[in-house]
């Protein structure tokens, strides 16, 4: 049977999710959204990527993610503005994460069993975080991450194990400067330099 208090958590893990989302996706829109239009081709810390590149990378994947999970965000945005286009891709992603269904769909993923919402959430948000430095970094934006996106990123890479450097991740972890903070450190382990 189920009860009033179910229902509330379960709405309450749904309206997490895609307020959770909806916050990691505008994060990145605002570093996209102070990119002068002439910088979109400017080489990115991700190898042979510029900052246009990168945008699609992350629109793509996530497209790919959902496409594999039968559902349908649309059409592909234009990369032609990568700041309109993800800022179409996220309102597509967060209007589906409306649906307690989407969030909730269960599969068995790389690490075992698993939800479309906490894979959106800890490898895609994960995802989202690390390349907006990469984008803010081409663009020569000053970023610093919070207190909440470094726990979020240091669970998930420790998370991943060896994972993390695998085909399409992250290059090899390189060597922290002496005396570097908790945010170089973090780059550091997913092979970027600051």
């Amino acid at each position: 049977m189920t009860t009033s208090s179910d229902i509330t958590s379960t709405h309450d893990a749904d309206t997490d999710l895609s307020s959770r989302y909806r916050h990691l996706a505008d994060g990145f829109g605002t570093v996209l959204d102070a990119v002068p239009e002439q910088r979109w081709s400017a080489p990115s810390p991700c190898e042979d990527w510029t900052a246009r590149e990168v945008v699609g990378h992350l629109i793509d994947t996530q497209r790919d993610f959902f496409s594999g999970h039968e559902i349908d965000l649309g059409t592909r945005p234009s990369l032609d503005d990568p700041a309109a286009a993800w800022q179409i891709h996220r309102t597509a992603v967060a209007e589906r994460l409306d649906d307690p269904a989407v969030g909730s769909k269960a599969f068995d993923g790389h690490f075992g069993p698993t939800t479309v919402g906490e894979t959106l959430l800890r490898f895609y948000g994960f995802d989202m975080v690390a390349h907006r430095w990469d984008v803010a970094a081409a663009t020569d934006q000053e970023l610093r991450f919070t207190d909440d996106e470094l726990d979020l990123m240091e669970t998930a890479a420790d998370g991943f194990g060896p994972a993390l450097y695998g085909e399409g991740v992250c290059k090899s972890g390189v060597e922290a400067p002496a005396g570097a903070d908790r945010q170089a450190r973090l780059l550091a382990k997913l092979g970027r330099e600051m």
